[in-house]
């Protein structure tokens, strides 16, 4: 049996994209190992893995505080990936391969980065306190056998960032639609969720749109991130860290979804409120056009009256409303963990040094 060893953290959508994928590639008969870096899982985080899950301490790559901490991390990776006899090591930063050579082929997922992120979000010659981030990043997706980008867009984002010679390969996030109780009629709200401190989420435009509106915008994440950012908030009604029932729970009223991020490489956000059944509101951004066209309400990033406009005029128009949910719920479909995993599954036997049973498998 093939033996996939996937790094995550735990902090934020990567361990959603790991478990899901892990199950996926488990139904297709491979064997996926997940090992985690920076803050150890929640017991609740270790019952939903279902499969072998190696805790470590090792450095999370976006807390690191320099090039060694990385080298540290992918070390203590190589170290696991032999121990396990991996047949590939699938890492969620292509900078943790940018100075270890492991004895595996190695696929890098760019979940995102941040050279691409300062580019959407601050523009200009990136800070020099970030640059050897960057570095490495190029030094990553140079060395690995593969690279792997959620969406059309991004995987265009990373190629003109780095001046890459191939644009990486394509595999869309999926996520399972979680079956349950919805609200007979959807709530008069609109709703946003994820990382609410990181710049890139733009929500000081959302707060400034709930300032222009009656509707009640309601926003569910942390305000304070783990390596000092933080943004203040006066407007949206911050409803703080939910866990995923509670994020389901708050779905399951179809209130209007928004999103004013100005850096998106894919949005699991999105897709879990589109499989709910929401009314999508959206930045005007690359990845979402590819993504929700047709299927969502489209917004100017920075345009706060515009985000006021959108949810109004969803809500005092029922028909307009349901439409809406129906063709994103509709579009969700496409977005599964099935073909996500046959996607990576695909990906895995040509790599160039793969071993010779995955080649045949």
């Amino acid at each position: 049996m093939t033996r996939i060893l996937l790094t995550a953290d735990t902090v934020g959508g990567v361990w959603q994209y790991a478990t899901d994928l892990a199950s996926g590639l488990k139904e297709l008969g491979l064997e996926p190992i997940i090992v985690t870096l920076g803050p150890r899982p929640s017991a609740a985080q270790r019952i939903a893995a279902d499969v072998q899950l190696i805790e470590t301490d090792l450095p999370l790559d976006w807390l690191a505080v320099g090039p060694s901490e990385l080298t540290e991390a992918a070390e203590g990776i190589a170290r696991i990936a032999d121990r396990c006899r991996a047949d590939v090591v699938q890492l969620n930063a292509p900078a943790l391969a940018a100075t270890v050579r492991f004895d595996q082929p190695v696929v890098a997922v760019a979940h995102s980065c941040v050279g691409t992120w300062w580019q959407a979000v601050r523009g200009g010659r990136i800070d020099p306190d970030l640059g050897w981030r960057a570095d490495l990043t190029a030094e990553g997706l140079a060395a690995a056998d593969a690279v792997v980008a959620p969406s059309g867009a991004f995987a265009a984002m990373l190629q003109h960032c780095y001046g890459l010679e191939r644009t990486p390969q394509v595999v869309r996030n999926g996520r399972r639609a979680v079956a349950g109780a919805v609200a007979e009629q959807p709530q008069p709200y609109a709703f946003t969720a994820g990382r609410l401190w990181d710049e890139g989420k733009n929500i000081a435009v959302l707060d400034r749109a709930a300032a222009l509106t009656h509707v009640p915008v309601r926003a569910a994440g942390p305000v304070h991130g783990p390596n000092g950012a933080g943004v203040a908030v006066s407007h949206l009604q911050a409803l703080g860290s939910l866990d995923e029932a509670g994020i389901r729970a708050a779905l399951a009223q179809c209130p209007v979804f928004v999103s004013s991020a100005v850096y998106e490489p894919f949005g699991l956000a999105v897709l879990e409120a589109a499989q709910a059944g929401c009314a999508l509101v959206l930045s005007d951004i690359p990845t979402f056009r590819e993504l929700w066209e047709g299927a969502a309400c489209f917004v100017y990033p920075h345009d706060a009256a515009g985000f006021a406009r959108a949810i109004e005029q969803i809500i005092a128009d029922p028909a307009l409303r349901t439409r809406l949910a129906h063709a994103a719920q509709t579009r969700a479909r496409d977005y599964t963990v099935d073909r996500m995993a046959a996607g990576m599954a695909a990906i895995y036997p040509s790599l160039p040094v793969a071993a010779p049973e995955l080649v045949a498998a």
